[in-house]
């Protein structure tokens, strides 16, 4: 029996009604490119080989390989990338249909999977990821919540993030600490919001969450020449989380103009 490896934060999910529920919520038919990211010993992809009949995974751990093939094997085909998702190119299992990505995150680093899943946002019709619940907490805010911050905005920029349910800590083998929740996260196919300078967008976004506790006026020193500070399209007394994405573009793109 696999032992999960506390350094690659495994944690693998058991609770069969759970799992349904996720494929469920998933909405995958038999006709969609499904990506499963860290498919552990196969609990989700089980389900949903069941529907797809073919699935690609994206696997780190070499030792569950083996488990993972001998518990699939019944249900349809298993295409293996053995790679850190960090490192993964998405366009490379692109062929043309939008892909629907699924996981159960390694919890350690989640946030930075996020980050890197921005730059193939138009690759996917959807995500579904189980995360940590205070980190899809914060995906989800809304400005002027106390969770609210970089990730939130960065995110909400490219897709529409749905927090659905919560996922007890019994649900997995070992239990985690902390409770899981499933996030959605739904690519825009025209932005609401459009930053003229993407780049300069994400700095401005960083550099006024550096110190949340801050005003803007504060944060956004190092960004704007003394004299242009008045000029900003924003309450510079508010502290970064009271803006919206749409604030944060409309800044970043009169910045982009001085």
């Amino acid at each position: 029996m696999h032992k999960a490896k506390k350094s690659l934060g495994q944690n693998f999910l058991q609770d069969e009604n759970i799992i349904a529920n996720i494929v469920h919520q998933s909405g995958i038919k038999a006709d969609d490119d499904v990506i499963e990211i860290g498919p552990g010993l196969g609990a989700l992809t089980r389900h949903i080989l069941q529907i797809t009949k073919a699935i690609q995974v994206i696997e780190f751990d070499e030792d569950v390989i083996l488990p993972l093939k001998a518990a699939c094997a019944v249900y349809g085909k298993l295409n293996i990338c053995q790679q850190d998702v960090l490192t993964v190119n998405f366009n490379d299992f692109y062929h043309g249909t939008k892909i629907k990505l699924i996981g159960n995150l390694p919890y350690n680093i989640s946030s930075p999977i996020l980050f890197h899943l921005i730059e193939y946002a138009a690759l996917f019709k959807d995500m579904h990821f189980m995360l940590q619940k205070e980190v899809v907490d914060r995906v989800a805010a809304a400005p002027s919540e106390k969770n609210y911050g970089r990730l939130s905005v960065m995110l909400q920029y490219h897709f529409k993030c749905e927090a659905l349910f919560t996922v007890p800590a019994t649900a997995f083998k070992p239990a985690p600490k902390v409770e899981s929740r499933i996030l959605r996260l739904t690519p825009y196919n025209e932005l609401p919001f459009i930053a003229n300078d993407y780049t300069l967008f994400a700095k401005v976004v960083k550099q006024a969450f550096q110190m949340r506790r801050k005003t803007l006026r504060n944060n956004l020193k190092a960004l704007v020449p003394a004299s242009e500070l008045d000029n900003l399209p924003v309450d510079l007394t508010l502290r970064p989380e009271n803006l919206s994405v749409a604030d944060f573009v409309k800044l970043s793109n009169h910045i982009g103009a001085l």
